[in-house]
């Protein structure tokens, strides 16, 4: 996700999450069902159908094929982020606040799990994947760097080189954070020893934090069957209660 389209998703994520709340200052128990109401839940429910193309065409070999040709499956990650935010909104907005019904509540609390879910796992994926090829190119410098200092260090008189002095007391200290080398060689052998350390250790974090991204996006998948589930038994009950209605 580029930039710009990271602002307006976020953007529009903020609006959702507070857009809810709503029902503390307004609630419409009739603007569900008016025409207006209607309209915009028909709206919400075609636009929250349209994100399941993105993993449909990902995951059947059959329909990746025939539609990555035309559509890149970048493009249907930005058409899944934009219609999985605007369908939610115009959901929000069809319920007038009105929560009465425990199908309703539930429906409304899993569906803003699911965009939430959605957002925070693609985001700090990215972002981790993004990291960790940073830090291991930079670790890969670093070694390098270790390698040219030891070799300097090693080629150094013996009378120059405080580690042949005192090799365990030196060991010692540096395991402790204590550096005995000051400077010349030894000391800038020791700093990018740290340095090498200190980014092996980021990297593996940032793996570690992958994982859970991972982890993330697979509850992402459970809740958003979940919602689709509670989804067709919300308009089932609508066309239910609505027909009944009519007569």
């Amino acid at each position: 996700m580029r930039e710009r389209d990271r602002f307006v998703v976020t953007g529009v994520l903020g609006v959702l999450v507070l857009a809810w709340l709503g029902f503390l200052l307004h609630r419409s128990p009739r603007f569900p069902g008016s025409g207006a109401g209607t309209a915009f839940g028909i709206a919400g429910t075609l636009l929250m159908l349209i994100p399941l193309a993105y993993p449909l065409v990902k995951r059947i070999p059959f329909v990746h094929d025939r539609i990555t040709k035309h559509v890149s499956l970048k493009g249907l990650l930005a058409v899944h982020a934009y219609a999985g935010i605007l369908g939610p909104l115009l959901a929000i907005i069809h319920t007038g606040h009105k929560y009465d019904s425990t199908l309703g509540i539930t429906l409304t609390a899993v569906m803003l799990l699911v965009v939430v879910s959605g957002f925070v796992g693609r985001y700090l994926l990215g972002y981790v994947n993004q990291e960790i090829k940073d830090k291991l190119l930079l670790l890969q410098t670093a070694r390098g760097d270790l390698d040219s200092a030891w070799g300097a260090l090693e080629r150094s008189p013996r009378e120059l080189n405080p580690l042949a002095k005192v090799p365990f007391l030196a060991a010692g200290f540096a395991s402790l954070g204590l550096d005995l080398q000051s400077g010349g060689s030894a000391g800038q052998v020791v700093r990018i020893a740290e340095s090498v350390a200190d980014t092996e250790y980021a990297v593996r974090t940032h793996e570690l934090l992958k994982r859970w991204c991972s982890r993330w996006l697979k509850l992402h998948l459970v809740l958003s069957i979940i919602f689709y589930i509670l989804l067709v038994l919300h308009v089932m009950a609508g066309f239910y209660f609505g027909l009944r209605w009519l007569r």
